[in-house]
């Protein structure tokens, strides 16, 4: 029988399934953990992915034409001048209020990103936007994970982008 890839994936997933939840619906335990560890796990998860993304995923919105995303960058407007995201607008975390924010489209949503992983900007951002109404993702490892994927940049510094290919 030859199954379209949707259909193998499809029959992949239900058999994971099956193994996880038992009889009467029941999520069977794992290696001794808890029921309760379980789903708290999944919510963990759930969350993750529902308010993060990796530069894979931008990239591919960006390119798909979801005119529904804007990219920000909440470093300092210096370093947004040196190099930044393409397309990206700069709104520096210390900056964002009611007043500098009243131009942002609050049916958009806007994944905000900085440095990398050792820069919080991103986070502050976020949670900026987030607590004036808008909604929100993190772009996960920012700048320097989107410039290590292989994405080009705009800027001082700007890079041309290579034949970046996602493995995951």
């Amino acid at each position: 029988m030859n199954m379209t890839y949707k259909a193998q994936r499809r029959k992949v997933a239900k058999a994971c399934m099956l193994d996880a939840w038992g009889p009467g619906g029941k999520l069977r335990r794992n290696l001794g953990e808890t029921t309760a560890m379980t789903f708290d796990q999944l919510r963990y998860y759930q969350a993750k992915l529902a308010y993060e993304m990796d530069s894979a995923d931008l990239f591919q919105a960006l390119d798909a034409g979801q005119g529904r995303i804007v990219v920000v960058d909440g470093r300092a407007p210096a370093a947004f001048a040196h190099e930044h995201v393409p397309g990206a607008i700069n709104l520096w975390h210390k900056d964002i209020c009611t007043n500098t924010t009243q131009h942002l489209d609050p049916g958009l949503t806007y994944v905000c990103y900085c440095d990398g992983i050792g820069c919080n900007a991103s986070t502050k951002t976020a949670m900026k936007l987030l607590t004036l109404g808008f909604a929100v993702r993190e772009l996960i490892g920012g700048l320097d994970w989107w410039i290590r994927d292989g994405y080009a940049t705009e800027g001082a510094a700007a890079r041309a982008g290579t034949a970046a290919v996602c493995g995951c």
